[in-house]
This record gives structure tokens, sequence and C-alpha cells, in this order.
């Protein structure tokens, strides 16, 4: 199984997606690398696809997907911080959460932005059950 550092950002609303060469729209992150704290992983992610630095950032949740465990976190960006693709990454956008309904991305970047952004409806589900 993959380990992964998943970052959501987020600003007046909007969530930081980014995308390789003809690819899915995606969360920022990446693989954990050898003896990296998954914290680490993530501002490195971060700046690597997007040249942004971010001034905190707090773990959330752990999600599993098929093949990978990301260990999610959300991340405070700088005022006035504008994302530039960086490494394999070709473009940056923010999108409202409705727009990942129609966007091209994949289950758990759906999924992990549901949990982030409507945490009682899983408590809720959970207490049916």
């Amino acid at each position: 199984m993959k380990i992964r550092a998943t970052v959501v950002c987020v600003k007046d609303s909007a969530i930081l997606l980014v995308s390789k060469p003809h690819s899915r729209w995606s969360l920022p992150g990446g693989r954990i690398r050898a003896n990296e704290q998954p914290a680490d992983a993530a501002r490195r992610e971060v700046a690597e696809e997007t040249r942004m630095m971010v001034d905190g950032i707090v773990y959330l949740f752990q999600f599993r997907g098929f093949s990978t465990l990301h260990h999610v976190f959300r991340a405070a960006l700088p005022e006035g911080a504008v994302p530039q693709p960086g490494e394999e990454i070709t473009r940056c956008g923010w999108f409202a959460q409705a727009d990942l309904a129609t966007l091209p991305t994949s289950v758990p970047t759906r999924e992990i932005v549901r949990l982030v952004f409507e945490p009682q409806v899983e408590l809720a589900a959970m207490r049916v059950a």
C-alpha cells in the first residue's frame, strides 16, 4: 500500500486542486519518503507542486483508498499566495466544493473533500449504525 500526504488548501471557501499532464484534478500531495514525517511531506509536496510555502498545517485524519493510505492535512496559506505549477504539475486551480461533482477527479479526492467540509454527515452515519 502506498502512503501519501494529502493537503487540503482553502481560500474563500474554494479548494486548491492540481493536475499533472493529461490527468485528473487532485489535492496537492504525494508519497512520504523514508524517514520523513507526514507533516514534513505535506509541506514539501505543497511547495514542490504549487511553489507556495504553507504558514501552518493541521493533521485531520487518515483516509484509506483502494491502494493508498492518505494522511490528510489542512494547510493555511500566506496572505496573497498564488499557486504556480511546479515539478510535474501543469495546472493549479481554485474550485468550489460543488464543482468536484463535475470535474474529472478521483473518488478519494471527492471523499476527502466531503469529509473535510461535511464531517457531521460521517458522524451521524456512525451513530445510526
